[in-house]
């Protein structure tokens, strides 16, 4: 019997990919091809003031044409081991979650690693939902349903920007949407985890991106919890969540522990866990029946989040 999922046999053909920093650097390099803005949808590329002493912020919003008065807003932070990426690379879905919730969705171009370490990335996040709130009537966004979202990396640095909100005590986030989040640099330390079936995202290339986004070797002792979330040792007070994450994904173990630990400390978490799915499986293999039913999940649990009850469009 396969250890992949039935929809996800592909997988096994994969090539082993690992990305330093010659890789990285290529990726960022080539052009993101954004398709022409749907019709139905209000697409407004925006610069927000960064934090103090530090560049503004590149995002992009979406907003349903058709939506009327003050609506919920999804922040949402890209993925790519804080390394790769940027606010377009995830438009399609993106325009899903506008276009099916009714929502307003803001995509955010953090700033990369190496060449910005932590935590200028959760830093830029954090400002950009500051700004939203400040500007919350003339964007028309309702600033008491704000979610923070993202997957991989964009998973931790929302998880990472609800840590710092609640410290900060001036915004309350309503939900954290994270897909198979990017939340411990220590599990690069780990030699008691079978890998062998890890895709798309290995051991190597997440020892390369922690050391690049912290700025120092991994696993050490003085890690801040605003960039791996996974020390924050007291995870009371935090918003709901829903956590996403397959049994293949070298980030299962961690994901899935901060799930549990969320729970103890009296957070209400929905944890779905994928039997057989890899790291990035909805990306690589987007029309199989697993993957659609993984992204509507995450769209359901938003609906519930911020409306109380589904509300598809």
């Amino acid at each position: 019997m396969s250890v992949f999922h039935s929809d996800l046999k592909m997988g096994r053909f994969l090539p082993p990919l690992d990305i330093g920093p010659r890789m990285a650097r290529l990726a960022n390099r080539m052009p993101v091809r954004s398709p022409a803005p749907p019709r139905d949808m209000i697409i407004s590329d925006l610069e927000v003031p960064g934090p103090e002493g530090a560049p503004a912020v590149d995002v992009r919003m979406y907003r349903p044409a058709s939506a009327t008065g003050e609506i919920p807003v999804l922040v949402w932070m890209h993925g790519g081991g804080m390394i790769l990426g940027n606010h377009l690379s995830e438009e399609d879905s993106n325009v899903a979650f506008a276009r099916e919730l009714g929502i307003a969705v803001v995509s955010v171009n953090y700033r990369l690693a190496p060449q910005s370490p932590a935590p200028a990335a959760v830093e830029d996040c954090y400002a950009v939902m500051e700004w939203l709130v400040a500007n919350a009537t003339e964007l028309a966004i309702d600033p008491q349903r704000i979610a923070l979202g993202g997957a991989s990396a964009g998973g931790g640095l929302a998880a990472a920007t609800a840590l710092l909100a609640y410290d900060s005590g001036r915004i309350r986030p309503a939900f954290q949407l994270l897909v198979y989040p990017m939340l411990d640099d220590r599990t690069v330390l780990r030699r008691d985890m079978d890998t062998t079936h890890a895709r798309f995202w290995r051991p190597k290339s997440n020892r390369y991106a922690w050391g690049a986004y912290l700025g120092a070797e991994a696993g050490g002792d003085d890690v801040s919890d605003y960039a791996a979330p996974a020390r924050r040792t007291d995870l009371s007070g935090l918003p709901p969540a829903w956590i996403g994450v397959g049994t293949l994904d070298l980030f299962h173990a961690e994901d899935v522990d901060y799930a549990e630990r969320l729970q103890r400390a009296g957070t209400a978490v929905d944890l779905v866990v994928v039997e057989g799915a890899f790291h990035g499986f909805d990306v690589l293999f987007k029309k199989k029946p697993v993957s659609r039913r993984f992204w509507e999940a995450q769209r359901d649990a938003l609906g519930h989040a911020l409306f109380g009850s589904m509300t598809l469009r």
